[in-house]
């Protein structure tokens, strides 16, 4: 038992506060009302979605560039940037002047553009500092235990930030309760709204210290301060062993673009949830109590997919999570009020296999002076991949309001436009994952070519 305790990952500093990293930073107060936040400052939807796209787009050009410097200079340092830009991007529209709606789009994207930056400065550089914790420590076959318990936590910060940013969103809810305690004072939306964006801010905070107290793990090589050219020489070379390096395993690359194909359509469909939650007829002050309630029962994943990834090939992961995919995207089209919940909840369980899935086996094969940079490429894809949904959401909501009866009024237009527009998920869930088995297969073909005629190489 008692070697059992010291062998175990957690008594590492550097694992206890990767976690507790993971748990701040993802836990934002204002998932639970994302869509209805940015509309009820005054933006529109197409201005949500294109801000998005921005979002998306600012990861897509620092993503790599970022492990690189992370595997170059530190994945500490990179961590520190992440929490100081997410402490920036959340004061810009946390304090945002309600006075001026003129100013309100040029504020969010500046948010967007800050936000896109903190995430792809903390993509890879935290889970790299941590697995190569345990490498050095000669406990790297931990990791799916540090995994399962990283997903329970937070999942359980989700449950405190989806019911606690919805309940502070709610001003009717918020003025009951004052009444209930005797406080004189009437709140309205405007106030409310920024609750839940003040409250992400504390947790940006947290995420600094966090990362302050955080160390390099011991076998993390990195050179001596260089200049400015040697450094860029130096992250663009790493960047083109490591793309070099995916392309030439097709297990990574394998990894990377599935894992990719269920996360950017996944993340699309968990955007809109709140638009969505509204056209099933669900309350706005119920929006939080789901999200837990999604996140209480995720808390039980972990513990299945680390028996699925031991007991069943990656393929046979693949091909039943794909079943549940395109069942989620199909049922999801349908809007059936009230229980139209259950396809939301079915895609995010599929979300929680693919992050640990993706993380496990990507891990498994990656050689560690180049982990961050190849765990950048993993979340570049997927935020390219998001951006590209985005674009495209865009386009065919355009199109698809463009061709709606003209007897309809704005709201019914509307709600039109998004249930035409929802019924194309599961068609493009289909297109891609053949698409996508069609380039792994065609890169397993070029590295047995490869290996069987090493002088071409």
């Amino acid at each position: 038992m008692i070697k059992r305790f010291e062998n175990a990952p957690f008594n590492h500093a550097n694992i206890r506060l990767f976690i507790a990293f993971r748990v701040f930073y993802n836990a934002r107060f204002y998932y639970p009302v994302f869509t209805i936040l940015f509309l009820d400052f005054g933006l529109t939807l197409e201005q949500f979605t294109l801000l998005n796209v921005v979002w998306a787009m600012t990861i897509v050009l620092l993503e790599v560039p970022s492990g690189a410097l992370a595997d170059l200079f530190g994945r500490r340092r990179l961590l520190i940037a992440t929490s100081l830009l997410m402490i920036a991007e959340l004061s810009l529209i946390s304090f945002a002047p309600s006075t001026q709606p003129e100013w309100i789009f040029y504020l969010f994207l500046a948010n967007r553009l800050l936000s896109g930056a903190s995430e792809a400065m903390g993509s890879g550089a935290d889970e790299a500092l941590a697995y190569d914790t345990l490498v050095a420590a000669g406990q790297k076959d931990l990791w799916p235990k540090v995994l399962d318990v990283q997903l329970k936590v937070q999942q359980i910060g989700f449950i405190v930030a989806m019911t606690l940013g919805a309940l502070v969103y709610d001003p009717e809810l918020l003025n009951r309760i004052a009444g209930w305690i005797g406080i004189n004072g009437e709140l309205t939306l405007r106030n409310t709204m920024r609750y839940p964006l003040l409250l992400t801010l504390g947790s940006a905070l947290v995420t600094l210290v966090l990362t302050l107290k955080m160390t390099e793990p011991p076998n993390t090589d990195q050179p001596e301060q260089q200049g400015f050219f040697a450094t860029a020489f130096a992250t663009t070379q790493l960047i083109i062993d490591s793309a070099k390096w995916i392309w030439h395993t097709p297990f990574a690359l394998g990894i990377i673009l599935f894992t990719m194909l269920f996360d950017h359509i996944i993340r699309m469909l968990l955007t809109l949830n709140s638009q969505y939650y509204r056209m099933i007829d669900i309350p706005e002050a119920l929006f939080g109590v789901i999200g837990s309630s999604m996140s209480v029962m995720a808390y039980f994943i972990p513990p299945l997919a680390v028996y699925a990834a031991s007991r069943f090939r990656p393929v046979v992961n693949l091909s039943w999570m794909s079943v549940l995919m395109m069942i989620g995207c199909a049922t999801f089209a349908l809007f059936i009020p009230w229980y139209g919940v259950l396809p939301m909840a079915l895609v995010f369980v599929v979300f929680m296999f693919n992050m640990f899935f993706g993380s496990h086996y990507l891990n498994q094969v990656t050689p560690s002076h180049m982990r961050a940079t190849v765990l950048s490429f993993r979340g570049l894809s997927f935020n390219l991949a998001y951006a590209g949904i985005s674009l495209a959401y865009t386009g065919a909501y355009a199109w698809f309001k463009q061709r709606a009866p003209s007897t309809l009024d704005e709201a019914q237009l509307e709600r039109h436009t998004f249930m035409v527009t929802s019924e194309q998920f599961v068609w493009y869930f289909v297109m891609l994952l053949i698409v996508l088995i069609g380039v792994v297969f065609i890169a397993q073909r070029t590295a047995r070519h490869r290996n069987n005629n090493p002088q071409s190489s």
